[in-house]
């Protein structure tokens, strides 16, 4: 009996795990739930839960549907998380065309059009566009790394949305801007 209420147990915290950091892989799920990674294999196939790639996904497929300001074309980067008006998030990998040949260091606009498309895509709006962009690069991104861009409505006011967009890899932030997105559409005065 005990052996079922640690299985029930373990099965509760990769579902909490997965539901708060979806991009988890069955290795790193294994090492913090002190089990193997064919335990975590079998306890996801019970739970209907898809493998990593699978979930990435599903969570495209859902944002891909909520856009509005930028079509899911313009995207730079993949979309897997979309609250328009509030957040959302995107991953991109940087590939060996996307960097200096000489340092193999990313070149600074793909970093930055995740951002700003990240940004397009948040906007609760028909038509958007960049109005003011404060960036910072903080850290050098090479080849091969995942970046995850998450970006926040911080708040309204008129056609205006304050947006703030966070890079990271998977050791630091590498990048970070502050965007002044302007809607096109006629304001009707419910944001203030």
């Amino acid at each position: 009996m005990r052996l079922r209420i640690q299985k029930k147990v373990r099965q509760t915290t990769l579902q909490e795990k997965l539901q708060s950091s979806p991009f988890l892989t069955d290795g790193e799920l294994a090492v913090l739930l002190n089990v193997s990674v064919q335990t975590i294999r079998l306890d996801r196939l019970e739970l209907g839960i898809p493998e990593l790639r699978g979930r990435t996904k599903q969570m495209a497929e859902s944002a891909q549907d909520k856009l509005k300001a930028i079509a899911s074309g313009e995207i730079i980067g993949e979309l897997i998380d979309l609250e328009l008006g509030v957040q959302g998030i995107s991953v991109m990998m940087i590939t060996p065309d996307m960097v200096f040949e000489k340092t193999k260091i990313a070149r600074g606009h793909y970093v930055f059009s995740q951002a700003n498309s990240l940004a397009l895509a948040v906007i609760d709006a028909p038509t958007a566009l960049t109005g003011v962009a404060n960036v910072k690069y903080k850290s050098p991104v090479h080849v091969g790394e995942k970046l995850v861009a998450k970006a926040e409505v911080m708040r309204t006011r008129g056609n205006k949305y304050f947006i703030w967009v966070k890079t990271r890899n998977e050791k630091q932030e590498v990048f970070r801007a502050k965007f002044i997105m302007v809607s096109l559409e006629p304001w009707n005065g419910e944001n203030e």
